[in-house]
């Protein structure tokens, strides 16, 4: 149901509105996912300096980074999207349950009415598929791969195990090629492991996901794919992609 002009973008379609880390580049492949009735705004956060992956995840993931790009979706034509996902994993698990939390609420007092981030939307994303044993794969570096795991155990999943790309450095996940990733997730699935979670927004997915799951057997969910399906079902829609077991939910 619209809730007046703020849900209403160009032609009546629906919006919804992401806000991105300045070092996104996925943009192409979520909007993959987002239907044509459905206009999706993307503001970027400022960039930050960091030495190393746990120091940009957390600058990221402080909640007043979020000011400046929010103030950007308001000011656009259309005002205010009607649900408003903060898209980005480490920088949204980085401080666990209470760091997300703050991420949420600092969204909230700017005036988005439905606030989620990607690591809630991968929460509900494995919650309905039915997955409680979860094997991940992830490109981070210690201890942020450490921090992933701690969230989703807060969470109430059990991680059946952590499979790395074996990245070098933080800037190398920019040139993580598809089939790095399919790789990855193949040995990185367990035999007692419900779904396998690939985290981050940054590596690709879209394209993988259904072959994926007929070859492993069970839900394979990424970053952007639940990010997306979490936003849309906030303003009633549904996310698009063929043969993503996620989806049917």
């Amino acid at each position: 149901m619209r809730h007046g002009s703020e849900e209403a973008g160009e032609g009546g379609r629906q919006r919804v509105g992401v806000v991105a880390s300045f070092d996104f580049t996925r943009r192409a492949e979520l909007l993959r996912w987002v239907p044509p009735e459905v206009e999706c705004a993307t503001a970027f956060t400022q960039p930050v300096t960091y030495e190393d992956n746990r120091q940009l995840v957390s600058r990221l993931g402080r909640p007043e980074m979020l000011a400046e790009p929010l103030r950007e979706l308001r000011s656009a034509p259309g005002g205010m999207p009607a649900a408003v996902a903060y898209l980005c994993t480490a920088c949204t698990f980085v401080g666990g349950a209470a760091g997300e939390a703050a991420l949420r609420a600092e969204m909230t007092a700017r005036g988005v009415r439905r606030a989620l981030t990607t690591s809630g939307a991968v929460t509900a994303a494995l919650r309905a598929v039915g997955a409680r044993r979860v094997a991940v794969v992830h490109p981070y570096q210690p201890p942020v791969d450490r921090h992933l795991a701690d969230y989703l155990e807060a969470a109430g999943f059990e991680v059946a195990g952590l499979t790395s790309l074996g990245l070098g450095s933080t800037d190398e996940v920019y040139d993580v090629r598809p089939g790095q990733v399919e790789d990855a997730v193949a040995e990185g699935d367990r035999p007692g492991a419900e779904a396998v979670f690939v985290s981050c927004t940054a590596l690709p997915t879209y394209d993988l996901i259904p072959a994926l799951e007929d070859r492993l057997g069970k839900p394979v969910i990424g970053a952007n794919q639940a990010t997306a399906w979490a936003l849309l079902r906030a303003v009633g829609s549904r996310a698009r992609g063929h043969g993503q077991h996620l989806l049917n939910h």
